[in-house]
């Protein structure tokens, strides 16, 4: 761990972001924050610095995270006229935890690197369980020496802390995440599913399951979600279908066929369709549940 209290900024204060710029507080450092709306008032209490613009937290910092929805909004924070760009001196860290383009990943670092500056993309996984209890897995992509520099600020954050490769692969590692969650949510979800429409009692289904080959993380939390109908993000579907389709674009670039991912994207459409867009992922349940007709937890007839 650091022992030597940084001054790191933080852009993107959401579900997410929150909990993380949170830990980098309890960890002794000085915190400067931007958010599209208000800076939240337990970051203030906590000791954060709000500020009126990225541009106001490079200015400050020197360590820089954003931490925002999508890759326009990676693009505005960093290059709009009061983004970050604007705010940089030599020697200053630009640290992108969103998960976005990993083909426009590499073109934002070469722009911060040609201002004399260092980037690294570290999209994150663990959802907000894994931002509040500070055990993300990060997939870093960027300088080792950079790398280790930031690398304390990632261990207050986070339990797995990666370095994949260059600039770019931190965000090529989090796609292929984010096709192994959507595809481990669909087997979850079918299963539990299932077993409900059998007769058996899904909860006691989920726990027998979670003793063998079929346990994970997302039967754990996920499936748990399905059981007792709680799809309040969470992981929206909006930003899965996201990512999905930073996997299916790539794909077809590559000559790659990706057909059980496709399937995950068209229930997560669905979804949307049924009103389900800011339901958490675990609600692609639904999806497979309307084509069945059969609720998990619904008394089978």
């Amino acid at each position: 761990m650091s022992t030597q209290p940084l001054k790191i900024g933080f852009i993107g204060l959401g579900i997410m972001g929150t909990p993380m710029a949170g830990h980098l507080i309890k960890g002794g450092h000085s915190l400067f924050a931007y958010t599209l709306g208000k800076v939240p008032e337990e970051l203030v209490a906590a000791g954060a610095t709000a500020c009126p613009s990225a541009r106001a937290v490079a200015e400050r910092a020197d360590i820089i995270i954003t931490m925002v929805p999508d890759t326009p909004d990676v693009a505005a924070a960093l290059f709009a006229d009061n983004g970050v760009a604007a705010g940089l001196s030599k020697g200053k860290v630009v640290v992108d935890m969103s998960s976005i383009s990993p083909v426009e990943t590499k073109e934002f670092a070469a722009k911060i690197k040609a201002l004399g500056c260092d980037y690294l993309d570290a999209p994150v996984s663990g959802g907000d369980v894994g931002a509040r209890n500070a055990t993300l897995s990060i997939m870093v992509g960027g300088d080792a020496a950079v790398f280790e520099r930031v690398k304390p600020v990632f261990e207050l954050m986070g339990k797995n802390i990666t370095l994949v490769g260059g600039n770019g692969d931190g965000q090529t590692c989090k796609v292929a995440n984010q096709i192994v969650v959507a595809l481990t949510i669909n087997a979850v979800a079918e299963g539990l599913l299932f077993a409900s429409r059998a007769g058996a009692d899904p909860a006691k289904v989920r726990q027998a399951l979670m003793g063998g080959l079929a346990t994970s993380r997302i039967l754990d939390i996920l499936g748990d979600r399905m059981i007792k109908r709680t799809f309040d993000p969470g992981f929206r579907i909006a930003l899965h279908q996201k990512d999905l389709n930073l996997a299916l674009g790539a794909a077809r670039q590559l000559g790659l066929a990706l057909p059980a991912t496709g399937t995950a994207q068209q229930l997560f459409s669905a979804c949307v369709a049924h009103g389900g867009a800011a339901w958490d992922h675990s609600g692609l349940v639904r999806a497979l549940e309307k084509l069945s007709n059969f609720e998990i937890g619904q008394q089978a007839h």
